[in-house]
């Protein structure tokens, strides 16, 4: 049976989370009351999403710290799945926002009313600055929480760049209908994304095989090493979409050695070299004495 240990990065997330939490939240109240003022309904898109985001980074930011805690009596593979947990509840936030932006988005469509583009502007300019340097303080993240995050802000940094391009073009021209477009356009493709992020989300909550690698590769290795006689029972799934868990029987022949137990289960182990597992549980059964459990 062998175990493998990887906790040295949970903190470095948790610190770029924290970061990326503060500088969110700030920008969030300047951004609602912007939107208000110069009555753009993409900078209130835009507003609205990044109090989306600020929600989900503290509770990203908290669950994230209580993921790194170690294994107790009642949660024996630790508080990992915690992290998910974020994850799930920051993309269901995400699609309640947006539906509601679309409602207000929306009618505006057919009454659209003139907002101050010199003024939103100048919030986009500030939007893009804000938003790309918690994207660089969370970029290179691996686990599923932080991608989401990342994910989150990087849309925003988008979205900016959408209004600046909006704002300019109504400086020089009366076209007060590109704002709820703009609005619609940044609210639909976030959606788009979050929607993607929460299949695969609900996918490791489902405990379904990590995406990128291939199970009945894994197994048909397994049944080529020449000890191995068959096996069975083979599960793989994630605990937080970065560090998995492995579990399989092997059937080696009634008259193996001790030799043959330990090679055969070292060229698993070698098998596996390429997935980044927290947990691997070999159980080695002789071909005479029947499996315990079901096959």
């Amino acid at each position: 049976m062998g175990h493998h240990h990887h906790h040295h990065h949970g903190h470095s997330t948790t610190g770029k989370i924290k970061t990326a939490f503060f500088l969110n939240l700030a920008f969030t109240i300047i951004e609602l009351i912007g939107g208000l003022l110069t009555n753009s309904m993409a900078i209130l898109s835009d507003a609205l999403h990044d109090l989306g985001d600020s929600l989900s980074l503290g509770l990203a930011w908290f669950l994230q710290k209580f993921s790194n805690k170690e294994h107790s009596e009642h949660f024996s593979f630790g508080y990992r799945r915690f992290s998910l947990l974020a994850a799930l509840i920051n993309s269901v936030v995400l699609i309640a926002g947006s539906i509601f932006i679309l409602t207000e988005a929306v009618p505006r469509l057919m009454n659209p009313e003139q907002p101050n583009a010199q003024g939103m502007i100048a919030l986009s300019i500030l939007g893009i600055l804000v938003n790309g340097a918690a994207v660089f303080r969370l970029s290179g993240g691996s686990s599923m929480n932080q991608k989401v995050m990342t994910w989150h802000l990087l849309e925003d940094v988008l979205g900016w760049v959408a209004v600046l391009i909006v704002s300019i073009v109504m400086v020089f021209f009366d076209v007060p209908i590109l704002d709820p477009i703009a609005s619609i356009g940044i609210t639909l493709f976030i959606l788009y994304n979050v929607i993607q992020n929460l299949i695969q989300t609900m996918r490791l909550f489902l405990e379904g095989v990590p995406g990128g690698v291939n199970l009945e590769e894994i197994i048909n290795k397994m049944n080529a090493i020449p000890q191995v006689i068959s096996s069975h029972h083979t599960h793989l799934w994630s605990l937080d979409g970065e560090n998995h868990a492995f579990s399989t029987h092997i059937v080696v022949a009634e008259n193996a050695t001790k030799k043959d137990v330990c090679d055969a289960k070292s060229q698993v182990t070698d098998i596996l070299k390429s997935i980044q597992l927290e947990h691997v549980t070999i159980e080695v059964e002789y071909e005479d004495d029947p499996c315990a459990l079901k096959k």
